[in-house]
């Protein structure tokens, strides 16, 4: 059986989170100042890349609401205690100059324009459905999405089979029906692979080491492994 959809992963795999994050991030600092504890902004910017890692972890582990991991990771940044308040408005002011900075990944639309007409499309994240569906709205590629499931309303969180069941629940088909394309292997391809679909790993900095992972390095490759091999074989109806 064919794939007849391809669900996708947002954040540094079609939209650009890690470079918007370190240039929103940069940019805010200069606006607030450096925090103490720091002495230089790339440090700064080092410090909050390793807190954003360690607090997203307790989200996706479900140890942490969304809004609480974000709470903490200000107040852990920042070295102080800080009430829910303070903290919602210091992440706030970061997200102006973190907005500002967003952009799709140069071969996003392409791809997303070559896969049209042959495949379904839907988006599951680990984040949550107020954040990503404005992003893509700001984007403007909502409308290329049938369906946009995230994390913090699931209750579950990839790679957590039932994220990607639910997922596939929502286009109505079987996941042996459904390619994941993400760029963490292991909770984007191999956690898809687990739950029965096709996970396609976005190894976009061409780390490889995982051969037992099907591999891009960029999504201008999607379009001829879906077409090239027989598991991807363009579906002749939607049903």
């Amino acid at each position: 059986m064919p794939i007849r959809a391809i669900l996708w992963d947002i954040d540094d795999t079609i939209f650009d989170y890690a470079s918007a994050d370190r240039a929103g991030m940069r940019r805010h600092l200069r606006a607030e100042g450096l925090a103490d504890g720091y002495d230089s902004v790339d440090r700064a910017l080092t410090r909050w890349k390793e807190l954003t890692a360690l607090h997203w972890q307790r989200f996706e582990a479900g140890g942490v609401g969304f809004e609480e991991q974000r709470r903490d990771r200000v107040r852990d940044f920042l070295g102080r205690s800080m009430t829910d308040d303070e903290a919602d408005a210091w992440f706030r002011r970061y997200l102006r100059h973190y907005e500002a900075a967003w952009e799709l990944f140069p071969d996003t639309l392409p791809a997303l324009e070559l896969l049209a007409a042959d495949y379904r499309h839907a988006a599951l994240s680990n984040s949550s459905v107020h954040n990503q569906e404005r992003k893509l709205r700001v984007l403007g590629v909502r409308d290329r999405f049938e369906a946009l499931l995230c994390a913090a309303e699931l209750g579950v969180a990839k790679p957590d089979p039932a994220a990607f069941h639910a997922a596939c629940d929502a286009l109505r088909l079987r996941p042996a029906d459904v390619a994941y394309v993400g760029d963490q292997p292991d909770i984007d391809a191999r956690g898809a692979v687990e739950a029965g679909l096709t996970g396609i790993w976005l190894d976009r900095t061409g780390k490889g080491g995982r051969p037992e992972l099907t591999r891009i390095t960029g999504l201008d490759q999607l379009p001829g492994l879906l077409r090239g091999d027989t598991r991807f074989g363009a579906p002749d109806s939607f049903g």
